[in-house]
C-alpha cells in the first residue's frame, strides 16, 4: 500500500488553500467590476424619440433606433445600436 501521503501534497491542504484563493481572487475581481459598470451606468439617462412610432412586433434590436443615451457606452458595449449623446 502507498504511504506516501503528506498534509502539505498539492492535492491535499495546499490544493484547497490554492483553489479557495484563486475563487475569492474571482470573486473579487468580478465584484469590483460590478460595482464600476453600476456607477457608470447610475449617471446615464436615456429619452425615447418618436415613441409612436415604435412597432411592438418587429425584428430585435428595431426598436434601439429610438433611444437616446446622454453619457458614454459601458463596458465595451458593441451590441446595442442605441444613440449615445455626452451630456
Amino acid at each position: 500500500m502507498n504511504q506516501n501521503r503528506g498534509v502539505w501534497s498539492l492535492h491535499g491542504l495546499t490544493g484547497y488553500f490554492i483553489a479557495v484563493a484563486l475563487l475569492l481572487g474571482i470573486l473579487v475581481y468580478l465584484t469590483v467590476n460590478a460595482i464600476a459598470v453600476q456607477q457608470a451606468t447610475a449617471q446615464q439617462y436615456y429619452e425615447i424619440k418618436d415613441p409612436l412610432t415604435i412597432k411592438r412586433i418587429g425584428p430585435d434590436l428595431e426598436n434601439e433606433k429610438h433611444v437616446v443615451v446622454h453619457g458614454k457606452p459601458v463596458a465595451g458595449d458593441v451590441k446595442h445600436k442605441y444613440q449615445f449623446v455626452n451630456k
